[in-house]
C-alpha cells in the first residue's frame, strides 16, 4: 500500500467518524423508537455503524450520509425485531422512556408509542421519520426509495390510522 492510498483511507475514516459524531443521538433516538429499550437501541446503532463503516469507502455522494445511515438503522432495527419475533412492549421498562423537546405527559407518550406498535414497519417508518425526525417528504422519498406523492398519500393514510387508534384508546378508557 503506498502513502497516498494510506492517507486517503485515514481521511475517509476521519470523515466517517465526524459524520457519526454529528448524527449519533438522532440514530439512537430513531432505533429507540423501534425497540423501546436502551440496550437494544445501542446495539442497533453499533451494528448500523459497523455496517456503514464497512461500506463507507464505496459511498459516492457523502452529502447523502444522513439518508444512507438512517436507512441502515431502519434495516438493523427491523432485523432486530424479526430476530426477537416481537415488538418490545413499554411495559418491560417504562422508566427508560425517551424524552424529547415535546412536552407531552408520560401517559400520552405511552399511548402514542403503543399506537405506533399497532402499525406495520413501513407505516412506523413514515411516522417516525416525519414526526419524530422532522424529515421533509422529499427526504422520506429518498430514504424509502419511493416517489414523493406515494410518500404523502401513505403518510396521511397512516396518520389517519394512528388517530383512529388513539381515539379508540381514549374512548375505551
Amino acid at each position: 500500500m503506498n502513502k497516498l492510498s494510506t492517507k486517503r483511507a485515514r481521511l475517509t475514516d476521519q470523515q466517517f467518524s465526524e459524520h457519526i459524531e454529528v448524527h449519533k443521538e438522532k440514530l439512537y433516538r430513531f432505533a429507540y423508537c423501534y425497540v423501546k429499550n436502551e440496550q437494544d437501541a445501542l446495539e442497533i446503532v453499533a451494528e448500523a455503524t459497523y455496517k456503514a463503516y464497512l461500506s463507507f469507502s464505496k459511498m459516492k455522494t457523502p452529502e447523502y450520509f444522513e439518508t444512507w445511515i438512517t436507512r441502515i438503522v431502519i434495516n438493523c432495527s427491523l432485523d432486530h425485531i424479526r430476530r426477537n419475533k416481537k415488538y418490545t412492549s413499554l411495559e418491560n421498562n417504562p422508566a427508560e422512556f425517551v424524552t424529547t423537546e415535546h412536552s407531552l405527559p408520560f401517559e400520552d407518550k405511552w399511548d402514542l408509542y403503543e399506537a405506533l406498535d399497532q402499525l406495520s414497519p413501513e407505516e412506523k417508518n413514515l411516522i417516525i421519520l416525519k414526526v419524530f425526525e422532522d424529515k421533509r417528504f422529499k427526504d422520506l422519498a429518498e430514504i424509502l426509495s419511493l416517489t414523493e406523492n406515494t410518500i404523502k398519500s401513505k403518510f396521511y393514510r397512516t396518520l389517519d390510522k394512528l388517530k383512529k387508534h388513539l381515539i379508540k384508546e381514549e374512548v375505551d378508557i
